[in-house]
């Protein structure tokens, strides 16, 4: 049954959630900054039609728009929040897997969502299966040695983004292959918003992976 949980309850997030097909790999929908838990969803449907949607608010509000952690400046992270709300996002996840009864789901998160994603890929590579990383940054100065060990990641930046400069989106990329991630990068002739390129090549991406069990 869809849910709308409006109110922080014992997941510790408020959040949307639609149930899918069993053999389809659930989503993670991670909005960008001022966005909420039902910005993603036509994306997600897109993306991966019969897929289970778990869409969860930020937690932090800047200047009344939601985020998933603080900023000190645009492009600027307070990295100490960030590391408390990706372990938090973290405990949210392995909750809601409990409470839906979901496989490890593929994050597919813009902007600031995508930077949590990454941040989450980094510091918990144990709760993804993998991402749709549109418009990412560098989410940590210093990332620690995680073990992506082939965990696919696709990552969608924009030639003529103001705000992600192509050198950051390139070093991103680099530290995730480092650490073992599949990754597909895709530079695309777009800004920072979502374009109708990245919802087609994110929903190729998707159909084109492994479904959870195949050998």
């Amino acid at each position: 049954m869809t849910q709308d949980v409006r109110t922080p309850n014992a997941l510790g997030l408020i959040h949307h959630f639609e149930p899918g097909a069993t053999e389809a790999r659930p989503l993670l929908l991670l909005h960008g900054t001022g966005g909420n838990e039902h910005d993603l969803l036509p994306l997600g449907r897109i993306v991966a039609p019969g897929a289970a949607l778990l869409s969860p608010r930020g937690a932090v509000s800047e200047n009344g728009m939601p985020r998933f952690f603080r900023r000190l400046a645009e492009g600027v992270f307070d990295e100490a929040d960030l590391r408390r709300r990706t372990a938090d996002l973290a405990a949210f996840v392995a909750a809601a897997r409990a409470r839906y009864g979901l496989a490890a789901p593929l994050a597919l998160g813009f902007s600031n969502g995508a930077n949590i994603a990454a941040a989450l890929l980094m510091l918990h590579p144990e709760v993804l299966a993998g991402a749709v990383l549109i418009r990412p940054m560098v989410p940590l100065a210093e990332p620690p040695a995680a073990d992506l060990a082939g965990k696919p990641v696709l990552m969608l930046s924009g030639a003529m983004d103001p705000i992600v400069p192509a050198e950051n989106a390139g070093r991103l990329a680099r530290q995730l292959t480092a650490a073992g991630a599949a990754v597909e990068h895709r530079i695309l002739p777009v800004g920072h918003g979502l374009s109708q390129a990245d919802v087609s090549l994110a929903a190729d991406w998707v159909r084109g992976l492994p479904r959870p069990g195949a050998a």
